[in-house]
């Protein structure tokens, strides 16, 4: 099995592509830290993996990935239950699709503290854990940190910091032997998404539209960016650091 005995925090494991992962880590041996805002997604999960047979047993810790404090208990527990970390996946995100100029101030820092901030903090309180596990650390940005996106630049902004933190701590890292990659999935077929889908106002025109913006003809599947967290978590992965791999069925191809 791909994660066998590795223990592995994931923050926003309780829904999306977040639930996926974790599901998947389990079923490849890894024993599941579920850190989620919202408690009952976040233990929804974890007796989803103890309901399955033979997989270790997984835990949820109600977490605000923007909050140090509740980061540094989180980072402490794991140490006294635990004993190591081996993987670490920052994939707790919020998304604000409108016009600059229609931003509040307020949203603005809610957007960057969920999204950005959150890495920082999850690393930083993390990394002596890592260090110790010469672990992996998987950052989720997005397609749109590396090309844009229109209506969307506070998410766009917070996603490409991702990508060039990511890049950066891969080479101060790489000397205590802990990766650092980052995945860009492009549309992904969520809750999140088909809510977005509906709430437009011609549902069939814009799924249609999101189909074609991907030249395999289909949004990604969480099953899908969960097998890029698989494979930067596992061992197949031990000579790649420093990645941005987009997972977006050709979305970022064509001029």
């Amino acid at each position: 099995m791909l994660a066998n005995n590795k223990v592995c925090l994931i923050t926003g494991g309780g829904s999306g592509i977040g639930e996926v992962t974790a599901i998947r880590l389990a079923e490849e041996g890894a024993t599941v830290i579920v850190a989620d805002v919202d408690e009952k997604r976040g233990e929804r999960v974890a007796q989803a993996i103890a309901g399955k047979t033979g997989l270790s047993p997984a835990v949820s810790i109600r977490t605000d990935v923007a909050n140090e404090g509740e980061i540094r208990q989180l980072a402490a527990t794991i140490r006294d239950r635990y004993g190591r970390l081996d993987v670490l996946i920052n994939n707790a995100a919020t998304i604000l699709p409108k016009p600059l100029e229609d931003v509040k101030e307020t949203e603005w820092q809610r957007v960057i503290d969920i999204n950005m901030k959150s890495v920082y903090l999850l690393i930083k309180h993390t990394i002596p854990l890592l260090r110790e596990s010469k672990g992996s650390i998987v950052n989720m940005a997005s397609l749109n940190g590396l090309v844009g996106q229109k209506q969307n630049a506070v998410y766009a902004s917070t996603k490409g910091a991702i990508v060039a933190m990511t890049k950066s701590l891969a080479l101060d890292y790489a000397s205590d032997g802990v990766r650092v990659n980052c995945i860009c999935p492009a549309g992904v077929s969520t809750p999140l998404l088909e809510k977005w889908i509906e709430e437009q106002d011609d549902p069939a025109k814009t799924r249609i539209i999101l189909n074609d913006m991907h030249p395999l003809g289909r949004p990604a599947t969480p099953e899908e960016v969960a097998d890029a967290a698989i494979f930067f978590a596992s061992d197949l992965s031990r000579f790649v650091t420093g990645v941005a791999l987009p997972v977006d069925g050709g979305a970022s191809l064509g001029y």
